[in-house]
């Protein structure tokens, strides 16, 4: 068996085709009863296609951190970081507009987002922070540190990538094709389909923790259905990995592995930590953090060892 190809069109598959309401098979996992935890942020404002809540603790010696969440998602999925973090690092918690009930702005996502980034960082005089993003907010935060490495200080990418998974061969006229369709069904959802779809999605792709995931995917269903299309589809369209050798920062990537999943593809935790260092290869300063029993969500599914990595990262720089 072909590992990497076979583990390459199973995660496109079921991501994509879960993401726009079309993975069928089923699965079975034990409840928890896990709250989502609610912070009140000192300060908030916009800077471009950014909600952003500002946490300012006077005391704080640590290094800025800029938290960045994925598709559909909003700051609320970074709670539990902040209460780890505030107390030592100025915090910028990050609701990307058309998410969790923000409204949506006209053009282009990614590109709006990398530019909004640049804007926040320069504007509130941000000294090196590092970038800790989530999926879409993995992609967004090594995209950034390909051109504006001088301004950061590194990158916690969390299960996400220069490139989509299972578009890495194809030719741009290909991915665009594929991303546009994808775009015309998801954005033709109404209100129903689009809660059920993300209810499926988080159920069997997003989070092991079955009551976690219910309750996220509440609040992902408050998102704009043709927003979340426009940021899938340029995302499927995305390929940076040309310019990672100009990322000069050190770059942590988090690859979640949950085994019930990969076990019908009789795929070990080793297969996969491989299958995702080859979208990354050409970053000078890697290092890949493998953790184990969590699905999509790994910092709603294992938040303690997820902390003690992203803490570990952190005290290195």
């Amino acid at each position: 068996m072909n590992i990497s190809k076979t583990l390459t069109s199973t995660f496109f598959s079921i991501a994509f085709a879960t993401a726009i309401g079309a993975a069928t098979y089923e699965t079975a996992y034990a409840a928890a009863n896990t709250t989502i935890s609610t912070t009140s942020a000192a300060e908030q404002f916009q800077v471009g296609s950014m909600y952003v809540e500002k946490y300012a603790n006077p005391q704080a010696k640590g290094a800025p951190v800029i938290l960045i969440p994925g598709l559909s998602s909003g700051g609320y999925v970074w709670d539990e970081t902040v209460k780890q973090l505030r107390a030592e690092h100025e915090l910028y918690v990050i609701t990307l507009a058309g998410f969790n009930g923000k409204p949506a702005l006209p053009g282009a996502k990614l590109p709006k987002a990398k530019d909004s980034l640049l804007e926040l960082i320069q504007t509130q005089k941000i000294n090196q922070p590092i970038l800790v993003g989530h999926s879409l907010g993995s992609a967004l935060s090594i995209w950034f540190a390909e051109s504006h490495s001088n301004l950061i200080r590194g990158v916690f990418a969390v299960d996400g990538l220069p490139v989509f998974p299972g578009t890495q061969n194809m030719t741009l006229e290909q991915r665009t094709a594929m991303a546009e369709a994808g775009r015309r069904q998801m954005a033709s959802a109404d209100a129903k389909t689009f809660s059920e779809q993300q209810l499926q999605y988080m159920r069997m792709i997003g989070l092991v923790d079955q009551a976690q995931a219910e309750k996220i995917a509440v609040r992902s269903a408050t998102s704009d259905p043709v927003a979340t299309a426009d940021y899938m589809a340029e995302l499927l369209m995305m390929d940076t990995r040309q310019d990672l050798p100009k990322i000069s920062v050190p770059v942590a990537l988090v690859s979640p592995y949950y085994a019930t999943d990969f076990a019908r593809m009789n795929m070990s935790e080793d297969a996969k930590s491989a299958y995702y260092m080859s979208f990354v290869q050409g970053i000078p300063k890697l290092n890949l953090v493998s953790i184990k029993d969590a699905r999509h969500f790994v910092m709603l599914d294992q938040p303690t060892i997820f902390h003690e990595k992203l803490l570990s990262f952190i005290n290195q720089l």
